[in-house]
């Protein structure tokens, strides 16, 4: 999108390149990449960095009222409550599309977001990494609100870790070694310490919780938690010996009760010209004239399941009265190709990812991730054998 960057880092790129960007993620982390790394970053102008953050600030305005916790009571549920949750989220990610406005200038609309951890960890490494292999203006940066990567990761710590002995902290995860994500969760354990552990290595003795690390059993202070919902949800045989929602002496880093709190119940509460208006199913007496302009999301999904882009009111319709309280209406979004491959156009999407510590009266921006696709959606599976697509990082013009 800053067209002289982009011309000089096409003009460097090659396959060969790309590879060889490939294997040093494979030397260093062996196994471990799971997921498609796109052949560029995005490099951002100013001019959408200050519509981003601006679009950011909309959003924090809302999650940070007095109000906040009242209006998505009903976010959470019935029978996924857990206890001891803290007065606000201590991660947030926030999803925007890169789109055209009437005036054929450059803007975010959001998509989703959510108070839930996502790759905080391997988003430095892959910055880095970009920028010792290709060309990349030292003017430009990932990072946000600190200068370096060691830096980042500090901020990261103190949240994370906080006063406790590493291996008292723990990433919580369903069997962390098959998870797509596994390599964001190596390379948290080598920044901070914090291993992954399954919920099935976990052993329960009254409120205290414990794993076993080199024949010890260590107490668990705090819990770093990776583990949604939804995923369980896929193991109903699953043995364990403590439940997310036991009432448990540990501190949540990223209490899960968040990640329904913050997530596609909260769209509708939200209002910006860089946020596309969204309903409740079940507050709809009509439905919008044009339904083509609409798409269907299920409140309780992850990862796009579910997701209905092409709906009629009969659709709509059949939906019972008892589960339409379960479902959003959302406006749609139309991604705008942007990023220029050897072959033609991508469209690409931004998640600006902030920490919220304890005690702080708002959260803080510190880095991003991107999803390049060339499908009708964002995703894997829209995106099948094509090239220049996949994640990355943005590289903004501050």
């Amino acid at each position: 999108m800053i067209q002289s960057v982009r011309q000089t880092y096409n003009q460097a790129f090659s396959p060969e390149r790309y590879r060889a960007f490939l294997d040093k993620i494979n030397a260093d982390l062996p196994g471990q990449l799971d997921f498609r790394v796109a052949e560029t970053p995005v490099f951002v102008p100013k001019v959408l960095t200050d519509k981003l953050l601006q679009a950011c600030d909309d959003i924090v305005s809302v999650l940070t009222h007095d109000d906040f916790k009242k209006l998505t009571e009903k976010a959470i549920p019935a029978g996924q409550n857990v206890p001891n949750e803290d007065a606000h989220t201590q991660f947030l990610a926030v999803d925007f599309a890169v789109c055209k406005d009437d005036s054929g200038e450059l803007t975010p609309q959001l998509i989703e977001l959510q108070g839930f951890p996502s790759l905080y960890g391997f988003q430095p490494y892959v910055a880095n990494l970009f920028r010792t292999t290709y060309p990349i203006p030292d003017n430009l940066s990932h990072l946000f609100n600190v200068d370096t990567n060691a830096e980042y990761l500090e901020r990261l710590r103190q949240m994370i870790v906080g006063d406790c002995q590493p291996e008292e902290v723990i990433l919580l995860e369903i069997y962390p070694e098959k998870q797509k994500t596994r390599i964001d969760f190596v390379l948290t354990e080598q920044a901070l310490g914090v291993a992954p552990v399954c919920l099935t290595k976990i052993k329960k003795e009254g409120r205290s919780l414990f794993y076993e690390k080199e024949g010890r059993q260590v107490r668990i202070r705090r819990i770093y938690n990776r583990l949604i919902f939804d995923d369980l949800q896929n193991f109903p045989d699953l043995k364990s010996d403590f439940h997310l929602t036991d009432d448990v002496d540990v501190e949540w880093v990223g209490h899960p009760n968040w990640f329904f709190r913050i997530s596609k119940y909260t769209l509708p509460l939200l209002k910006s010209p860089y946020i596309p208006a969204s309903y409740y199913l079940s507050d709809l007496s009509e439905y919008p004239a044009v339904l083509d302009n609409y798409v269907l999301k299920p409140l309780f999904s992850f990862a796009g399941s579910g997701v209905k882009l092409n709906i009629t009111s009969a659709d709509l319709d059949a939906i019972p009265a008892d589960q339409r309280d379960g479902y959003l209406l959302q406006r749609k979004v139309k991604y705008e190709p942007v990023i220029q491959s050897p072959d033609g156009l991508v469209k690409c999407e931004i998640r600006m990812l902030f920490i919220w510590p304890k005690g702080d009266a708002s959260p803080t921006l510190l880095t991003n991730l991107s999803r390049l696709s060339r499908g009708e959606m964002i995703g894997v599976n829209f995106n099948k054998n094509k090239d220049w697509v996949g994640g990355s990082v943005c590289f903004f013009e501050k």
